[in-house]
Protein backbone atom coordinates (compact mmCIF):
# COMPACT_ATOMS: atom_id res chain seq x y z
CA UNK A 1 0.00 0.00 0.00
CA UNK A 2 0.96 3.47 -1.20
CA UNK A 3 1.80 6.31 1.25
CA UNK A 4 -0.63 8.56 0.00
CA UNK A 5 -2.95 5.23 -0.15
CA UNK A 6 -2.41 5.18 3.28
CA UNK A 7 -3.51 8.56 3.78
CA UNK A 8 -6.35 8.59 1.34
CA UNK A 9 -8.16 5.63 2.56
CA UNK A 10 -7.59 6.17 6.46
CA UNK A 11 -7.27 9.66 7.24
CA UNK A 12 -8.43 12.44 4.77
CA UNK A 13 -11.84 10.60 4.10
CA UNK A 14 -12.49 10.14 7.61
CA UNK A 15 -11.43 13.87 7.72
CA UNK A 16 -13.62 15.07 5.62
CA UNK A 17 -16.21 13.18 6.52
CA UNK A 18 -15.86 14.71 10.20
CA UNK A 19 -15.39 18.35 9.02
CA UNK A 20 -18.98 17.43 7.26
CA UNK A 21 -20.08 17.08 10.85
CA UNK A 22 -18.50 19.79 12.59
CA UNK A 23 -19.73 22.40 9.63
CA UNK A 24 -23.40 20.64 10.60
CA UNK A 25 -22.84 21.58 13.77
CA UNK A 26 -22.10 25.47 13.19
CA UNK A 27 -25.50 25.53 10.77
CA UNK A 28 -27.18 24.23 13.27
CA UNK A 29 -25.83 26.30 16.24
CA UNK A 30 -24.28 23.48 17.90
CA UNK A 31 -21.05 24.67 19.24
CA UNK A 32 -19.01 24.05 22.22
CA UNK A 33 -20.03 26.01 25.96
CA UNK A 34 -18.92 29.37 26.66
CA UNK A 35 -15.64 28.10 29.07
CA UNK A 36 -14.13 26.64 25.91
CA UNK A 37 -15.13 29.35 22.90
CA UNK A 38 -12.25 31.68 24.05
CA UNK A 39 -10.80 31.22 20.37
CA UNK A 40 -11.67 30.78 17.44
CA UNK A 41 -12.04 26.36 16.83
CA UNK A 42 -10.39 26.84 13.00
CA UNK A 43 -7.89 29.40 14.14
CA UNK A 44 -6.81 26.93 17.25
CA UNK A 45 -6.63 24.02 14.94
CA UNK A 46 -4.61 25.64 12.48
CA UNK A 47 -2.59 27.22 14.98
CA UNK A 48 -1.62 23.70 16.42
CA UNK A 49 -0.63 21.92 12.91
CA UNK A 50 2.19 24.74 12.40
CA UNK A 51 2.90 23.52 15.67
CA UNK A 52 2.89 19.80 15.43
CA UNK A 53 4.87 20.38 12.07
CA UNK A 54 7.65 22.35 13.38
CA UNK A 55 8.26 20.63 16.53
CA UNK A 56 8.04 16.98 15.05
CA UNK A 57 10.14 17.68 12.05
CA UNK A 58 13.97 17.50 13.26
CA UNK A 59 12.98 15.07 15.44
CA UNK A 60 11.14 12.57 12.81
CA UNK A 61 14.20 13.56 10.61
CA UNK A 62 17.00 12.44 13.54
CA UNK A 63 14.95 8.75 13.44
CA UNK A 64 15.03 8.07 9.72
CA UNK A 65 18.90 8.96 9.40
CA UNK A 66 19.44 7.01 12.05
CA UNK A 67 16.91 4.49 10.80
CA UNK A 68 14.91 4.22 13.90
CA UNK A 69 12.24 3.83 11.44
CA UNK A 70 11.93 3.48 7.37
CA UNK A 71 9.72 3.54 4.06
CA UNK A 72 9.83 1.23 0.89
CA UNK A 73 11.36 3.08 -1.25
CA UNK A 74 8.20 1.78 -4.23
CA UNK A 75 5.57 2.62 -1.70
CA UNK A 76 6.49 6.66 -1.35
CA UNK A 77 7.01 9.39 -3.92
CA UNK A 78 10.72 9.81 -3.48
CA UNK A 79 9.84 13.28 -2.56
CA UNK A 80 11.79 14.18 1.08
CA UNK A 81 12.71 17.38 3.02
CA UNK A 82 15.82 16.36 4.78
CA UNK A 83 15.65 12.57 5.26
CA UNK A 84 11.66 12.17 4.81
CA UNK A 85 9.46 12.05 2.61
CA UNK A 86 6.76 14.28 2.17
CA UNK A 87 3.78 12.27 3.04
CA UNK A 88 5.26 11.66 6.56
CA UNK A 89 4.46 16.07 6.53
CA UNK A 90 1.17 15.26 5.53
CA UNK A 91 0.84 12.86 7.71
CA UNK A 92 1.67 15.58 11.03
CA UNK A 93 -0.80 18.08 9.51
CA UNK A 94 -3.37 15.29 8.60
CA UNK A 95 -3.32 13.62 12.60
CA UNK A 96 -3.68 17.02 13.87
CA UNK A 97 -6.61 17.66 11.57
CA UNK A 98 -7.91 14.54 12.18
CA UNK A 99 -7.86 14.26 16.28
CA UNK A 100 -8.28 17.83 16.78
CA UNK A 101 -11.79 17.67 14.85
CA UNK A 102 -13.04 14.81 16.50
CA UNK A 103 -12.19 16.85 19.66
CA UNK A 104 -14.46 19.77 18.57
CA UNK A 105 -17.36 17.44 17.28
CA UNK A 106 -17.73 16.10 20.89
CA UNK A 107 -16.74 19.20 22.92
CA UNK A 108 -19.90 20.63 21.49
CA UNK A 109 -21.77 17.44 22.55
CA UNK A 110 -20.89 16.57 25.92
CA UNK A 111 -21.03 18.03 29.62
CA UNK A 112 -18.95 20.62 30.01
CA UNK A 113 -18.22 22.55 33.68
CA UNK A 114 -18.78 25.99 33.06
CA UNK A 115 -18.95 27.37 36.71
CA UNK A 116 -16.27 29.60 37.78
CA UNK A 117 -12.61 28.52 39.19
CA UNK A 118 -12.33 29.64 42.86
CA UNK A 119 -8.67 27.99 43.10
CA UNK A 120 -6.07 27.47 40.68
CA UNK A 121 -4.94 24.61 42.43
CA UNK A 122 -1.05 25.04 42.38
CA UNK A 123 -0.39 21.60 44.26
CA UNK A 124 -1.73 19.86 41.60
CA UNK A 125 -0.27 21.11 39.06
CA UNK A 126 3.14 21.11 40.19
CA UNK A 127 2.49 17.23 41.60
CA UNK A 128 1.17 16.36 38.23
CA UNK A 129 3.83 18.54 36.42
CA UNK A 130 6.36 16.60 38.56
CA UNK A 131 5.50 13.37 37.44
CA UNK A 132 5.86 13.68 34.32
CA UNK A 133 9.27 15.13 34.57
CA UNK A 134 10.49 12.32 36.72
CA UNK A 135 9.60 9.92 33.70
CA UNK A 136 11.05 12.56 31.41
CA UNK A 137 14.09 12.40 33.77
CA UNK A 138 14.31 8.67 33.23
CA UNK A 139 14.02 8.35 29.73
CA UNK A 140 16.17 11.03 29.00
CA UNK A 141 19.00 8.96 31.00
CA UNK A 142 18.21 6.35 29.09
CA UNK A 143 18.76 7.84 25.60
CA UNK A 144 22.02 8.80 26.69
CA UNK A 145 23.13 5.30 26.89
CA UNK A 146 21.22 3.71 23.56
CA UNK A 147 20.07 7.20 21.36
CA UNK A 148 18.39 4.97 18.91
CA UNK A 149 15.83 3.67 21.37
CA UNK A 150 12.74 4.11 20.39
CA UNK A 151 10.75 3.83 23.13
CA UNK A 152 13.20 6.74 25.06
CA UNK A 153 13.00 8.73 21.91
CA UNK A 154 9.30 9.18 22.15
CA UNK A 155 8.87 10.42 25.69
CA UNK A 156 12.26 12.31 25.44
CA UNK A 157 10.93 14.19 22.59
CA UNK A 158 6.92 14.36 23.93
CA UNK A 159 7.13 14.86 27.43
CA UNK A 160 8.49 18.52 27.96
CA UNK A 161 5.90 20.05 26.21
CA UNK A 162 3.21 18.35 28.50
CA UNK A 163 4.98 19.25 31.40
CA UNK A 164 4.57 23.44 30.52
CA UNK A 165 0.84 22.13 29.69
CA UNK A 166 0.38 20.51 33.21
CA UNK A 167 2.13 23.33 34.74
CA UNK A 168 0.11 25.97 33.08
CA UNK A 169 -3.43 24.45 33.59
CA UNK A 170 -3.43 20.32 34.89
CA UNK A 171 -6.81 21.57 37.08
CA UNK A 172 -8.07 22.93 33.81
CA UNK A 173 -7.17 19.06 31.98
CA UNK A 174 -8.75 17.73 34.99
CA UNK A 175 -12.25 19.75 34.72
CA UNK A 176 -12.59 18.85 31.32
CA UNK A 177 -11.19 14.92 31.79
CA UNK A 178 -13.97 13.23 30.21
CA UNK A 179 -13.70 15.37 27.08
CA UNK A 180 -10.26 14.81 26.89
CA UNK A 181 -10.43 10.54 27.43
CA UNK A 182 -13.11 11.02 24.84
CA UNK A 183 -10.98 12.43 22.56
CA UNK A 184 -7.76 10.96 22.73
CA UNK A 185 -8.45 7.01 23.74
CA UNK A 186 -10.97 6.79 20.47
CA UNK A 187 -8.11 8.54 18.43
CA UNK A 188 -5.54 6.91 19.16
CA UNK A 189 -7.21 3.51 18.93
CA UNK A 190 -8.04 4.09 15.52
CA UNK A 191 -4.74 5.40 14.52
CA UNK A 192 -3.08 2.46 16.11
CA UNK A 193 -5.12 0.09 14.13
CA UNK A 194 -4.57 1.74 10.88
CA UNK A 195 -0.74 2.15 11.31
CA UNK A 196 -0.70 -1.64 12.15
CA UNK A 197 -2.50 -1.93 8.40
CA UNK A 198 0.15 0.24 6.97
CA UNK A 199 3.25 -1.34 9.04
CA UNK A 200 1.62 -5.41 7.65
CA UNK A 201 1.46 -3.87 4.27
CA UNK A 202 5.39 -2.78 4.37
CA UNK A 203 4.12 1.14 3.77
CA UNK A 204 7.02 1.67 6.39
CA UNK A 205 8.85 -0.47 8.78
CA UNK A 206 10.12 -0.39 12.47
CA UNK A 207 13.48 -1.21 13.00
CA UNK A 208 13.54 -4.26 15.57
CA UNK A 209 16.58 -3.62 17.12
CA UNK A 210 15.59 -0.26 18.56
CA UNK A 211 12.18 -1.38 20.35
CA UNK A 212 11.07 -3.23 23.12
CA UNK A 213 9.37 -6.71 21.05
CA UNK A 214 6.43 -5.53 23.05
CA UNK A 215 2.93 -5.63 20.48
CA UNK A 216 -0.28 -3.93 20.76
CA UNK A 217 -3.48 -4.11 19.29
CA UNK A 218 -1.86 -6.41 16.47
CA UNK A 219 1.13 -8.69 16.06
CA UNK A 220 2.16 -5.64 13.41
CA UNK A 221 2.16 -2.53 15.83
CA UNK A 222 4.94 -2.23 18.39
CA UNK A 223 3.96 -0.42 21.64
CA UNK A 224 6.09 1.80 20.53
CA UNK A 225 3.87 2.90 18.09
CA UNK A 226 0.19 3.03 20.19
CA UNK A 227 2.44 4.93 22.57
CA UNK A 228 3.37 7.45 19.98
CA UNK A 229 -0.30 8.56 18.98
CA UNK A 230 -1.23 8.29 22.53
CA UNK A 231 1.56 11.52 23.43
CA UNK A 232 0.78 13.04 20.24
CA UNK A 233 -3.02 12.97 20.34
CA UNK A 234 -2.71 14.36 24.76
CA UNK A 235 -0.15 16.97 23.28
CA UNK A 236 -2.67 18.32 20.79
CA UNK A 237 -6.15 17.63 23.37
CA UNK A 238 -3.93 19.33 26.15
CA UNK A 239 -3.30 22.11 23.81
CA UNK A 240 -6.83 22.78 22.55
CA UNK A 241 -8.53 22.31 25.78
CA UNK A 242 -6.16 25.09 27.03
CA UNK A 243 -6.21 27.68 24.58
CA UNK A 244 -10.04 27.35 24.25
CA UNK A 245 -10.21 27.57 27.72
CA UNK A 246 -11.02 31.24 29.08
CA UNK A 247 -9.07 30.54 32.40
CA UNK A 248 -5.44 29.68 30.83
CA UNK A 249 -5.39 33.30 29.73
CA UNK A 250 -5.27 34.71 33.82
CA UNK A 251 -2.33 32.36 34.36
CA UNK A 252 -0.13 33.97 31.33
CA UNK A 253 2.72 36.27 32.80
CA UNK A 254 1.49 39.63 33.89
CA UNK A 255 4.66 40.99 31.29
CA UNK A 256 3.04 39.08 28.73
CA UNK A 257 -0.45 39.93 28.98
CA UNK A 258 -0.07 42.78 26.70
CA UNK A 259 1.26 41.19 24.11
CA UNK A 260 -0.95 38.33 24.08
CA UNK A 261 -4.22 40.75 24.08
CA UNK A 262 -2.65 42.42 21.40
CA UNK A 263 -2.33 39.49 19.46
CA UNK A 264 -5.88 38.38 20.28
CA UNK A 265 -7.34 41.21 18.52
CA UNK A 266 -5.45 41.36 15.55
CA UNK A 267 -6.58 37.94 15.03
CA UNK A 268 -9.99 38.61 15.65
CA UNK A 269 -9.56 41.91 13.06
CA UNK A 270 -8.57 40.17 10.27
CA UNK A 271 -11.14 37.33 10.35
CA UNK A 272 -13.87 39.97 10.87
Amino acid sequence: MKYFSFLIRFVILPLFVMRLLVWRDRKNSIQPPTALQNWDEDTVLFAHVAVAVGYTTLWDNYLVANKVWSYDPDLVTGITIGYVPIEEYSFFVLQTLLTGTWAQFLAARMPIDNSPYRTTHPAFRATTTAAVGLVWALSARRLIQDRKNYLHLILTWALPPIMIQTALGGDILWRHRKLILASILPATAYLGATDSLAIESGTWTINPENITGLNAISKHLPFEELLFFFLTNVLLVFGVTLVQAKESENRLPEMLKPYYTRFKQKILDNRL
